[in-house]
């Protein structure tokens, strides 16, 4: 135990070795939506929902219904987690999935499938959200780790805990030809990237997380034409305020959230009485923050059928791979299932595939 510490402590101030790490440069966002990433992550032109906040906060603007939701929840695993910890006797299938939530369980779990890359992603969104402004409390729980080889090194993990409370404003002009909207977040952040021996128990101290607060502000805008399809021009502009963790606690301040640009484009043909269908494009990072990220992967595309407004049926492709999503859709209900996937390479387009499933829900009234 005592050397696996020694071994954490080493290597925590030096997270660029790593090649676990957050994605941030694929998902700038807070917090996802199932319904974002069936269409690829293609979604800053079409939100109209609660996730705006994150995603472009001027959807609020084309938000249908105000609504109250206290169970916002999504949750997501990955193939390697599910055929690491389902693998072997039926008996053994809960015990280790169960345990592949901890990062020790995780590190047991992996030390006897080298290679295999697991990840969980688990937020809750509960929110009060209208046309014009909306707020609620975000929690937020990602967890990557993987085994590389059998080295006092070779288990490679990476976890962040975020949550604060979020407010953000929206403003319509011109007849809603022209959305902008402002939100920003009070958010606190506990994460660490590090190795650790796979052979010994992991016991990671409190203070060996890096943790910190920083007002976290996202600005967007759209143009909608009132033309035939409504072609839609949007913007993100992630950090707008370009804040910088304060209060390091533990192992110091997390590292900076990159002041990044998303662009997107869209049109929303008719395509019956109760139907329509939405095709969208945007580029992540135009500013090229994540210069170490090749230019291919943040490329995204994204489809949308909705039926009356009540089912839909999603495709994407994003980070260079496929997706697609099903969602059922009332005033006092959501409910998506969402597959989509990420490159595990740290720079490369379409090294090997993370395949990813989740589901979301959320009621309310």
């Amino acid at each position: 135990m005592k050397k696996s510490a020694l071994l954490l402590t080493f290597f925590i101030f030096s997270q660029s070795v790593f090649a676990i790490d957050f994605e941030d440069a694929v998902f700038p966002e807070l917090a996802t939506s199932g319904r974002a990433l069936a269409m690829g992550n293609a979604f800053i032109s079409k939100v109209d929902d609660a996730s705006a906040a994150f995603y472009n906060p001027a959807g609020l603007g084309t938000v249908r219904y105000s609504h109250l939701h206290l169970s916002n929840f999504h949750l997501e695993v990955n193939k390697g987690l599910l055929s690491t910890g389902t693998g072997g006797a039926i008996t053994d299938a809960l015990k280790n999935t169960t345990k592949m939530f901890s990062l020790d369980g995780t590190r047991e779990v992996l030390k006897d499938n080298v290679g295999k890359i697991s990840h969980s992603r688990f937020h809750m969104l509960p929110n009060f959200t209208s046309r014009y402004f909306s707020f609620g409390y975000l929690l937020a729980k990602r967890t990557r780790a993987t085994v590389v080889d059998s080295s006092t090194a070779g288990f490679e993990f990476a976890d962040r805990l975020d949550h604060g409370p979020y407010a953000a404003l929206n403003i319509s002009l011109f007849g809603g030809v022209f959305k902008a909207g402002l939100s920003t977040i009070f958010l606190n952040r506990k994460e660490i990237i590090g190795t650790a021996d796979p052979a010994a128990t992991l016991t990671v101290a409190d203070n060996a997380y890096k943790k910190g607060n920083a007002f976290i502000g996202t600005a967007g805008a759209k143009i909608t034409l009132p033309v035939v399809f409504l072609p839609t021009f949007s913007a993100t502009l992630h950090n707008a305020f370009k804040q910088d963790f304060k209060n390091g606690r533990g192992a110091g301040a997390p590292d900076s959230i990159k002041q990044s640009i998303d662009v997107g484009f869209s049109v929303t043909p008719q395509i019956s009485n109760n139907s329509r269908i939405h095709f969208e494009m945007n580029y992540k990072d135009l500013s090229k923050e994540f210069d170490n990220v090749s230019a291919s992967r943040k490329f995204l595309l994204g489809m949308e059928i909705d039926i009356s407004r009540v089912f839909f049926i999603r495709a994407g492709y994003g980070d260079g791979f496929g997706s697609f999503g099903l969602g059922v859709k009332s005033r006092k209900l959501e409910f998506d299932l969402t597959t989509y996937a990420v490159d595990t390479s740290s720079a490369k387009f379409r090294g090997q595939e993370d395949r990813r499933f989740a589901l979301s829900l959320s009621s309310g009234f």
